[in-house]
């Protein structure tokens, strides 16, 4: 297997245009055909795509079997100049751990997964469609697979009812029992899984992302998607938690928040209002203009030796897309020049 952060030749280019790609991840793009995404994306300037397992974009059943499908996918990226590292199937692995399943997973979830919608049923399906995934991604070629994880004990967050400190700690074994054995299909096909750390998974703060390494004895099949928008809300160190995780940093993802107090009037729970209502404490918005410290995170990237894909994933509901994704393309390939400190050193003193 690759090392963590050793950049693997990319599927669909052979010759990515630099050792730290910038990609697009593609789920917020599924309402369009997957070669229409691509030519945007190479028309704007992205090295690749992070494609998402959902739309027409990348069938993880047809492309565990089907040879035909794959070099289609590998042949519309090719035909776009256009790399891939990395696939995410966040929507089913939500399912995996979930305690309530409802009509919320019937709209995300396959068809396939969902079937009758029997709970029990819902995860076991969603379980061997990761599975599928893994077999997916080594077929196409790539190594990593992104995506959620589900929780059995998130809506314990509030603690209140009180909640025994058993509860928990069961929350987190059946996350073992339910994942070890999908990552044992990741093993088996040399491919890793990138948890995103984010609300209403087994994994979404610093301590829960420790109880959840812990839980599977810090194997090497499963790692993490670094995506800070999740914990600046939370008020979380996610400049820290780079360092203090560097060894699990398995793929980068670019999403901003802005966090909107208003004078005290708003909360960080969001008050069941939708994105971008104004009197939530916090939104998605472009890369560049909210409260994220994007220098530091590229900082740390380059101090930890991070040389894997950079990915745009575009949430900002307050801008058109069309607009706004060569916008944060252009500032995250500034932020990616910046010098590795050994480097300009180097530079400095060299006769």
């Amino acid at each position: 297997m690759t090392a963590p952060n050793t950049l693997p030749e990319a599927t669909g280019q052979a010759n990515p245009k630099q050792a730290r790609p910038v990609t697009l991840f593609t789920g917020q793009w599924a309402d369009l055909p997957f070669e229409e995404v691509c030519k945007l994306a190479s028309e704007w300037g992205y090295d690749g795509l992070e494609i998402a397992c959902w739309g027409d974009h990348f069938d993880v059943a047809k492309a565990a079997e089907d040879d035909a499908y794959v070099q289609d996918r590998k042949d519309i990226l090719a035909k776009h100049g256009l790399g891939c590292w990395a696939i995410s199937n966040h929507l089913n692995g939500q399912a995996v751990c979930e305690s309530i399943i409802d009509d919320r997973h019937k709209a995300i979830v396959n068809p396939r997964v969902w079937g009758d919608g029997d709970p029990e049923g819902v995860r076991q399906r969603a379980a061997e469609e990761m599975k599928i995934t893994a077999r997916a991604a080594a077929r196409f070629g790539v190594e990593t697979v992104i995506g959620f994880t589900g929780s059995s004990v998130w809506h314990y967050v509030a603690m209140f009812p009180p909640v025994s400190d058993d509860v928990i700690k069961a929350g987190y074994r059946d996350f073992a029992d339910r994942w070890n054995p999908i990552l044992d299909v990741f093993d088996e096909v040399g491919v890793r899984f990138a948890h995103e750390v984010h609300p209403s998974e087994i994994a979404y703060d610093y301590w829960s992302t420790v109880a959840t390494l812990e839980a599977i004895e810090h194997r090497p099949a499963f790692g993490l998607n670094f995506d800070p928008s999740h914990m600046v809300w939370q008020g979380l160190d996610y400049v820290g938690f780079l360092d203090d995780f560097k060894d699990r940093i398995y793929h980068v993802d670019c999403k901003d928040t802005k966090v909107r107090m208003n004078n005290g009037r708003n909360g960080v729970l969001g008050s069941h209002l939708p994105w971008a209502d104004q009197r939530r404490g916090w939104d998605f918005i472009s890369t560049g203009r909210g409260d994220t410290r994007w220098e530091d995170i590229f900082r740390m990237l380059n101090h930890i030796g991070y040389d894997r894909p950079i990915s745009i994933e575009w949430e900002d509901a307050g801008m058109d897309r069309l607009a706004g994704a060569p916008e944060a393309l252009a500032y995250v390939r500034a932020l990616n020049g910046i010098t590795p400190p050994e480097a300009a050193f180097d530079a400095a003193f060299s006769s």
